[in-house]
């Protein structure tokens, strides 16, 4: 799987930006949500702004891609991973806490028979404190992607690339081309990945924030 290039959509509250690092800064942002290609083994450095109610506020997650999705040939782009990241965990790193999520596709023998979308949002559940989250999750399906986010501002001048965790600057594609995923049965195809946050401060677990689930769907 050495340089595959796995899409990744990111998603941020109703008017939010996102932008992906570029060199030692970061590039144009996008509202919303940001669909990006990003190589297997590498760490993603982004930035987020415009939360909704906390002006000023900017927060600086990464993306660590650690296994890739199979969907059917030329679909790549309609079945991208899920990364949702909600104003309440935007708020608890701008706070000084440190939140893990563990995104990974469901174990269809242990995957609750539960339609997402009649749910009306993200399914979740939390590791406890202590619990490593990418264990929780290899017992429960197979991780896809590491998702890390804290209130710490990142150093531009840190040579040698580490700014950018001398990761390869991402794919960012035009969503708008993309085509938009079809009906099955009549019903929307779900996006059915799980996520586990796992969340700390000063290295103690703070309140947490649970595992969110996200389908995929049977196609990946």
């Amino acid at each position: 799987m050495s340089g595959y290039c796995q899409p990744v959509e990111i998603r941020v509250p109703e008017g939010s930006r996102i932008a992906p690092a570029a060199g030692t800064g970061f590039a144009d942002s996008h509202k919303g949500k940001l669909l990006a290609g990003l190589r297997l083994a590498e760490v993603y450095r982004f930035k987020v702004t415009e939360v909704p109610g906390e002006p000023g506020v900017e927060l600086f997650p990464t993306v660590e891609v650690i296994d890739r999705l199979y969907p059917p040939p030329g679909l790549r782009l309609r079945f991208p991973v899920p990364v949702e990241l909600t104003r309440d965990e935007l708020l608890m790193a701008a706070e000084g806490k440190f939140i893990t999520r563990v995104v990974y596709v469901e174990d269809p023998e242990l995957a609750p028979p539960v339609d997402e979308d009649a749910e009306g949002g993200q399914r979740w559940l939390e590791a406890a404190p202590g619990e490593d989250p990418l264990v929780t999750a290899d017992h429960l399906g197979r991780p896809i992607a590491i998702v890390r986010l804290g209130g710490r501002t990142p150093d531009t001048e840190l040579p040698g690339g580490s700014f950018s965790y001398v990761s390869p600057e991402p794919l960012v594609y035009d969503t708008s081309l993309v085509p938009q995923k079809k009906p099955r049965n009549g019903q929307p195809l779900g996006d059915g990945v799980i996520e586990i946050t796992d969340d700390g401060l000063n290295g103690e677990a703070a309140e947490p924030l649970g595992i969110s689930a996200k389908p995929l769907g049977d196609a990946p």
